[in-house]
C-alpha cells in the first residue's frame, strides 16, 4: 500500500478542521496576549499563573477526554448508518455529563492547595495560584455540557460557529484583561486574579453563544430532543465512558508527567516554571492547529470503522499527518528565523532572551514527535483501540518522572535537559504508535487483497 496524499480525504479532514483551527488559534493568541501582559509585569506572576492553569486545565481535559468515547462510538453508528443509535449515545451524553463538572468547580472553589502543595509550588507564590483558582473554578460549571456539545458539533461536521465563539471569547478576554490586570477605567488593578476573572467571564458568555446556536439549529442531525435527553438511560452514558476511560487515563497520565515536570522545575528555580510556561505557551500555537486536525482525523476514522473500510483508516491518518508536519515544518522555521523577538514579547529577563535560539530549536524539534502522536493516536482510538495509547502514555509518564528526577535530584541538572527530555519522550511514544498503526495498516492490507 503505497503512501500517498489524496484530495477527498484531505477536503474532509479540512471541512471538520479548519473552523476548529481557527477557534484554538484565536484561543491561543488570546492565550499569548495574556502571558505577554502577565510575563512583562514579573516573572513571578508567570510562574504562578503556570502552576495555577496547569492542574486545572489537567481536570478539565480529563472530563473533555472521556467524552472522546461518545464521537467514536457515535461516527461509528454514523458511518454504519445507525442514526437511532447515535441520537441515544448523545442524548445520555447530554444527561449525564455535567456532574463532574460541578465537582471540580466545588474542589477548585473551595480547596485548590490541596493540588499545589502536592506540586510543590514556592510559598512567596502559592497565594497568587491560589486566587487564580478560585477566580478560574466557575468555568467548571458549564464544562460538562460544552464537553457534550464539542462532540456533537464534531460529529455532524458543523463546527463553523466554533470560529465565531473563538473570535467572541479572545476579544472579550484581551479587553477585559487589559481592564482587570492593569486597572484601567476605573478598574482596581487585580494582577493575577483579574487574568483569571476576564477569562472566567469571557469563557462563560463564549459558552451560551454556542450553546444558543446549538438548541436554535435545525441542522444538527444528531442533537436529542428535551424529552429524549431526559428519558435517556445511564447505559449508554456507560459504554461511552468505557471506550473514553482510556483516554481520559491517558490523558491524565500525560498531565499527570507534565504536572511532575512542574515540580521538578520548582526544585530549579521559581523562575525556570515560568520560563517553562513561557516556551511551551509558544508551542501550544502549533499544538492547537495541529490538535485540530486530530479531532478531524478521530471522527472520520471513527466512520471509516464504521463503514468497515479499514485501509480508510490508514488513508485519514496519512493524509493528516502530511498536513500537522507541514505545520510543525513552519513553526520550526519561524522559531530559528526569529527566536529573540518571540520570547522578547513575553519577558524582559535578559538570560531567557539570550537562550531564546536553543529553546524554540528544542520545542521546534519536538513539534514533529507530538503531532505525529496526536495524528496516529486519533487513528487509533478512531478504529477502536483506545486503550493502546493508554499504554504507550504510561510508559511515557514512567520515563518522564524517572528520568526527571535522575537528572534534577542526583546530577542537578537545568531546564535545557528537561526540556530535551520531553522532546526524548515524544519521540520514543511516537515510534511505538507508528508501530501499532502499521499492524493496523497491514490488515487493510490483507482486507483489500
Amino acid at each position: 500500500m503505497k503512501r500517498q496524499l489524496n484530495k477527498n480525504y484531505i477536503k474532509r479532514v479540512l471541512v471538520i478542521a479548519v473552523p476548529i483551527m481557527l477557534s484554538n488559534l484565536i484561543s491561543q493568541l488570546q492565550m499569548l496576549i495574556d502571558k505577554i501582559f502577565i510575563g512583562r509585569s514579573s516573572l513571578e506572576w508567570m510562574s504562578a499563573v503556570g502552576n495555577a492553569t496547569t492542574p486545572m486545565w489537567t481536570t478539565m481535559s480529563a472530563l473533555f477526554s472521556l467524552t472522546t468515547g461518545a464521537t467514536i462510538l457515535v461516527s461509528q453508528a454514523y458511518g454504519a448508518g445507525d442514526h437511532v443509535r447515535a441520537r441515544t449515545l448523545m442524548a445520555s451524553l447530554f444527561k449525564y455529563n455535567n456532574v463532574m463538572g460541578l465537582v471540580l468547580f466545588l474542589f477548585w472553589a473551595f480547596c485548590p492547595q490541596v493540588a499545589f502543595r502536592l506540586m510543590g509550588v514556592d510559598e512567596s507564590i502559592m497565594g497568587m495560584c491560589i486566587d487564580y483558582a478560585r477566580f478560574f473554578s466557575p468555568i467548571f460549571i458549564l464544562t460538562g455540557i460544552g464537553a457534550s456539545v464539542n462532540c456533537l458539533l464534531e460529529v455532524c461536521q458543523k463546527t463553523k460557529i466554533m470560529v465565531w465563539y473563538g473570535v467572541f471569547r479572545s476579544v472579550t478576554n484581551v479587553i477585559l484583561d487589559y481592564i482587570m490586570i492593569f486597572g484601567h477605567f476605573g478598574c482596581p488593578a487585580m494582577g493575577v486574579k483579574g487574568a483569571a476573572l476576564a477569562t472566567t467571564i469571557a469563557e462563560l458568555l463564549g459558552d451560551m453563544i454556542v450553546l444558543i446556536y446549538v438548541l436554535e439549529s435545525k441542522e444538527l442531525e444528531f442533537k436529542p430532543t428535551m424529552k429524549e435527553i431526559l428519558r435517556s438511560t445511564f447505559r449508554p452514558y456507560v459504554e461511552t465512558v468505557k471506550l473514553g476511560a482510556p483516554t481520559a487515563c491517558e490523558d491524565f497520565a500525560w498531565n499527570l508527567g507534565y504536572l511532575y515536570l512542574i515540580a521538578m522545575l520548582n526544585k530549579v528555580s521559581v523562575e525556570a516554571a515560568g520560563i517553562h510556561s513561557i516556551i511551551f505557551g509558544v508551542e501550544l500555537i502549533a499544538v492547537a492547529l495541529v490538535g485540530s486536525i486530530g479531532t478531524a482525523t478521530l471522527t472520520l476514522s471513527g466512520y471509516e470503522t464504521g463503514c468497515k473500510n479499514t485501509k480508510g483508516v490508514w488513508d485519514v491518518v496519512w493524509n493528516s499527518a502530511v498536513l500537522s508536519w507541514a505545520i510543525s515544518l513552519l513553526h520550526l522555521l519561524l522559531f530559528l528565523m526569529i527566536p529573540t523577538q518571540i520570547l522578547g514579547l513575553f519577558t524582559k529577563d535578559e538570560s531567557v532572551i539570550g537562550a531564546a535560539g536553543l529553546y524554540l530549536l528544542i520545542v521546534g524539534l519536538d513539534l514533529f514527535p507530538k503531532s505525529g502522536n496526536i495524528i496516529f493516536g486519533s487513528g487509533i482510538k478512531g478504529y477502536g483501540e483506545p486503550g493502546w495509547m493508554l499504554k504507550t502514555q504510561l510508559f511515557g509518564t514512567v520515563f518522564v518522572i524517572v528520568f526527571s528526577s535522575i537528572m534534577v535530584m542526583v546530577f542537578h541538572m537545568g531546564i535545557i535537559e528537561i526540556f530535551c527530555l520531553v522532546v526524548a519522550d515524544e519521540t520514543v511514544r511516537f515510534a511505538l504508535n507508528n508501530r501499532k498503526l502499521q499492524k493496523i495498516r497491514k490488515k487493510a492490507e490483507l482486507f483489500t487483497e
